[in-house]
């Protein structure tokens, strides 16, 4: 039987590691760290239980569609709910938003309390899905480095659609165009931040991020986003995927220009295939000796990080709900501090997830579990400790404002991670959440293949290649390496 190594179990390693069980194949994973899922994990602080990281899920057929691989009912490991309420806003002048699952309400909400007519909201939805139609296909589903993706009738239509999907324009400058309110303005450009990027940079055709809640839904997996995670783990288990941790990749054994085998703690791991889940960049540099190539992959724009205050909270709040932004006043100035002067402006938008809305256990009663965090620039040696410092005493006031409290004293329990942290424990590049940023119409095409051009049989998953960053595109990544890794070797 022939041999597949996987490094890393994030969730595109776990994805890859089913789909290559399903085909046959003898699939090893090795892991850095003692548990799998990368950034989609857990910790548990003083009786308060958080996902570590991602929040929001978005396209859960993408998860279902590897239980139907591999022939079991989906729901018999994972299940999950469709959120009637996405998210609510709130704005510095006390303008309050809900963003209602069903667009009609989304849309009835929004010309109630930003006055903007109906109909220009919906022609904004519409051109999100019009945006989708057209790309996801191409953008999401295929490799973009293969001349295969682009022979069909369909992509040829997608071509002839470039004109209209905003490849030219900012997604600022796109919605600032459409819309008729600075607030909803605001509420669109946030989609930028779902791959780490700048809307007043980034290509309008990110417009499409909106049609995955507006159309499709988000949703609440039970137990949690490391649910995820949990399940798809132990459906490689029961495919007889060998999982080892405490195991870091030192090197990938590349003979007359193939990848043959992994050392790990210093012994030899022979191989067919190899799947790479780690950061590209670091992959490039450290396990194949390859500066030259790591260097090319850097000189692309990092993504942003994120500074995230995991709070256990001694009381609730009946006015926030599973998602909850709070607003910067000045979006341009604080996106300018992120990516222009490598800082953290002094009234960032906060973003406060807080689980136990939805899962008792996630917090003692009456209590609450707040994932708190803001956009950060990449770590480039910034004086993190003093930036972690002033940030948690503007947040602090921020939402103490907005919520007519003291917060400070509610705070009982705390953990912190910043794109030191960040980096160290899921070796993501300058603790860049999403490797390259989006900043460029041509970003998508400048993202690293899923398969190597240098070495045969080692292919690439994860947010740091093509599609990006994000649990969708993850798990996206892994679906493209099963399309082009050949039926011959299995």
């Amino acid at each position: 039987m022939e041999k597949v190594i996987i490094i890393g179990s994030g969730i595109a390693g776990l994805a890859s590691a089913v789909r290559m069980a399903v085909r046959g194949y003898q699939v090893q994973v090795f892991e850095a760290n003692n548990y799998p899922g990368g950034k989609l994990s857990e910790m548990r602080v003083h009786g308060f239980r958080f996902d570590a990281g991602p929040s929001l899920f978005t396209m859960p057929e993408l998860v279902d569609e590897l239980f139907t691989l591999a022939g079991k009912n989906p729901k018999d490991y994972f299940q999950y709910q469709k959120l009637d309420s996405i998210c609510n806003y709130f704005y510095p002048d006390g303008t309050t938003l809900k963003a209602h699952a069903q667009s009609e309400q989304f849309i009835n909400e929004v010309s109630q309390k930003l006055k903007v007519e109906p109909q220009v909201v919906q022609a904004h939805l519409n051109k999100s899905a019009f945006i989708y139609k057209h790309t996801a296909h191409l953008f999401l589903e295929k490799s973009l480095h293969r001349i295969q993706s682009y022979l069909t009738l369909k992509t040829l239509r997608s071509i002839f659609a470039l004109p209209f999907l905003g490849i030219n324009q900012s997604m600022n400058n796109a919605n600032e165009k459409a819309l008729q309110s600075e607030k909803l303005v605001q509420l669109f450009n946030r989609y930028a931040t779902y791959n780490g990027s700048n809307p007043y940079v980034c290509p309008a055709v990110l417009n499409i991020i909106p049609h995955l809640e507006f159309s499709k839904g988000a949703y609440f997996p039970k137990g949690g986003m490391i649910s995820i995670t949990n399940a798809i783990f132990k459906l490689a288990v029961e495919l007889g995927v060998d999982f080892q941790f405490n195991s870091k990749v030192e090197k990938i054994n590349i003979e007359a220009g193939e990848a043959k085998s992994v050392v790990v703690n210093g012994a030899t791991h022979a191989a067919t295939t190899v799947i790479c889940n780690m950061d590209v960049a670091y992959a490039y540099q450290h396990l194949l000796n390859n500066p030259k190539k790591a260097s090319q992959i850097l000189q692309q724009e990092r993504s942003s990080s994120a500074l995230i205050f995991y709070w256990g909270i001694n009381r609730s709040y009946a006015e926030l709900d599973l998602h909850n932004i709070l607003f910067s006043s000045n979006y341009a100035d604080e996106f300018k501090h992120i990516f222009e002067f490598g800082d953290v402006y002094d009234d960032p938008t906060v973003y406060i997830n807080i689980t136990s809305k939805y899962s008792n256990a996630d917090a003692p009663a009456n209590m609450e579990n707040w994932f708190v965090m803001i956009n950060v620039p990449s770590n480039k040696g910034q004086d993190w400790d003093k930036i972690i410092q002033a940030a948690r005493a503007n947040i602090i006031t921020k939402l103490s404002k907005m919520l007519g409290v003291d917060l400070g004293v509610h705070i009982i329990a705390e953990q912190i991670l910043e794109p030191r942290s960040i980096d160290s424990k899921t070796l993501s590049y300058q603790g860049s959440l999403y490797g390259s940023s989006s900043n460029n119409k041509m970003a998508a095409f400048f993202r690293h293949p899923n398969f190597s051009r240098d070495y045969k049989n080692l292919y690439f998953c994860g947010g740091s290649v093509h599609p990006g960053g994000g649990i969708p595109l993850a798990l996206s990544s892994a679906k493209i390496i099963d399309q082009i890794i050949p039926n011959s070797q299995s």
